[in-house]
């Protein structure tokens, strides 16, 4: 046979809060949640895998102006360079068609972000040779453009 539990005695009806209704918009800005203990990174340098390394390396250095750091050659063959845009690293390596044709570029964006005025840069890049994939534009409360680079990976440069 089951046995029904005790209930608590209920508090008298006037000793009771009223209900309030809690409006949707906060008065207060929620806080941000304090980031697990996991990863503590202070910058990420990519490595793009591109399909001719020498004209990527002009693109980079010509047209947007990185400065290029070490170069990596196997069998007097430029396999890889390193570049420097001020506090940002990124790699390049040489395809070297191991596995095949691959599509690069799809499904990924580097998002760079410059306190430099982001209408100047785009007119240098355009001065230089380089094509916009979309025009100097405020976007998502910030000033930015697209490229892609030659081997197809998009760049949105943002301030």
């Amino acid at each position: 046979m089951a046995t029904r539990k005790k209930s608590k005695p209920s508090r008298a009806k006037s000793a009771r809060k009223p209900a309030t209704r809690k409006s949707a918009a906060r008065s207060k800005p929620a806080r941000a949640r304090k980031s697990p203990a996991g990863f503590q990174l202070k910058s990420l340098a990519p490595s793009l895998t591109v399909n001719d390394i020498h004209q990527s390396l002009e693109w980079y250095t010509t047209v947007l102006g990185f400065a290029t750091g070490q170069r990596w050659e196997r069998e007097n063959r430029l396999v890889g360079a390193e570049l420097k845009g001020g506090d940002v690293t990124v790699y390049l390596s040489q395809e070297d068609g191991a596995r095949g044709e691959r599509v690069k570029g799809e499904g990924f964006r580097l998002y760079w972000y410059t306190k430099q005025n982001i209408d100047k840069l785009a007119t240098g890049i355009k001065s230089r040779g380089g094509a916009l994939a979309t025009e100097p534009a405020d976007r998502y409360g910030s000033r930015s453009f697209d490229l892609v680079d030659p081997t197809g990976y998009k760049i949105t440069v943002s301030s």
